[in-house]
């Protein structure tokens, strides 16, 4: 996008709620404010706590040009660390896995504690006068919360459970800390902004359009919605009318009766959860699965998730998270098309910010949340400065 260096001014005051202005979604300096002043200082999910279930078990996040692992030490307390060796910035481990005894930079082997203290580094004598209390990784603040790790890099965000308020009592019956993943952590590549992938998250007005499958299948989740601030809920309800497609009727017909340990009326609804920045949870009563959306520069993204699931071998309950997942991704391939048009339509030079719907409430929250932290996204074209 070319880029203006004339005098500026706010865009025009309305009433009415607007979108945000199109470069916003494409400029380089906005991937690096997005980043230092919303997600570094925001909660972001890093494991389920199954990945950490001996000592020394560990896991990553890498999000912009932050690295940072979780760990299980040795008193059972999961602690979390910048991802980077006090002698020379090596990166000290990948993925997730177990580290026995101690974290080992594979550079030029220092080694740190379960706990972030420094252990020791070869040729010790080389090193005249150095403070190993002081020499000790970098820690960032830890919080267990709904059977999933968070961490904040920066900043200093009240608890998760607090964010979520009395939105966190209707998780509890799916009893996510108990369940294990059904899918490993993956990485998607999305040729879109990140914020346009939230954007579409954060609002069901296109599902009857955009989902047919969906729609088939369950009532629109705005006509069940509950939010706290940072935090919204959708909840779609399986029609009484079954869907005409086999996959989608089959997984209607079934799941009432493998989710007997669900409240009646969980068994028949999908629940679509929020938390700003960039989370998304996703709750079925055979299944759930979490991602993070995550800026990989400008008008692209990185999409991380995974899936779990309460232990269950029964083959119905198989067969209901197999067509469960072929729902999912279906709907994941629809949003991936839908957010690449957006993409490609907010590049011209003819669009202004349009009007929102009372339905996109929850995007708004988000806008307003990028107002407050980069006022620059008020001004309808990009400051000089920027340029």
């Amino acid at each position: 996008m070319k880029i203006s260096t004339a005098a500026l001014e706010p865009l025009a005051p309305d009433p009415a709620p607007h979108a945000l202005p199109a470069w916003v979604y494409s400029h380089p300096e906005m991937t690096r404010l997005e980043i230092e002043r919303i997600l570094l200082p925001s909660w972001q999910i890093v494991t389920h706590i199954s990945a950490l279930k001996k000592n020394g078990d560990f896991a990553t996040l890498d999000l912009g040009p932050e690295s940072v692992f979780v760990i299980r030490d040795r008193d059972g307390t999961i602690r979390g660390f910048h991802n980077v060796c006090r002698h020379r910035g090596a990166r000290l481990v990948d993925g997730q896995g177990t580290c026995p005894t101690s974290v080992t930079c594979p550079y030029h082997g220092w080694s740190y504690r379960h706990d972030g203290s420094l252990m020791g580094m070869p040729v010790r004598e080389s090193f005249p006068e150095l403070d190993r209390s002081q020499n000790g990784l970098r820690p960032i603040k830890v919080e267990v919360a709904f059977g999933f790790v968070f961490v904040a890099i920066t900043g200093n965000p009240p608890p998760v459970s607090e964010v979520w308020g009395d939105l966190a009592d209707e998780l509890t019956p799916y009893r996510f800390a108990d369940m294990e993943p059904l899918s490993p952590i993956t990485v998607e590549h999305w040729n879109v902004d990140w914020k346009i992938v939230m954007d579409n998250y954060l609002e069901s007005y296109h599902v009857p359009i955009g989902h047919p499958g969906l729609n088939r299948m369950f009532t629109p989740d705005y006509d069940d919605q509950r939010g706290v601030p940072g935090v919204a809920r959708g909840a779609g309800w399986f029609r009484e009318q079954p869907s005409s497609r086999w996959m989608e009727r089959t997984y209607q017909k079934i799941i009432g009766g493998i989710t007997q340990h669900l409240p009646e009326p969980n068994r028949r609804c999908w629940r679509f959860y929020s938390m700003l920045p960039n989370l998304g949870i996703d709750v079925m009563p055979d299944q759930m699965d979490f991602f993070q959306i995550l800026p990989n520069g400008p008008g692209k993204s990185i999409i991380r998730g995974a899936v779990y699931g309460l232990p269950d071998t029964r083959r119905e309950t198989r067969i209901a998270r197999y067509l469960s997942d072929r729902i999912n991704r279906q709907t994941n391939s629809e949003d991936t098309w839908l957010c690449e048009r957006v993409q490609r339509g907010l590049q011209s030079s003819s669009y202004v910010p349009g009007r929102l719907s009372t339905l996109e409430r929850w995007m708004l929250e988000f806008h307003e949340l990028l107002r407050a932290r980069i006022p620059e996204v008020r001004l309808a074209s990009p400051p000089a400065r920027f340029a």
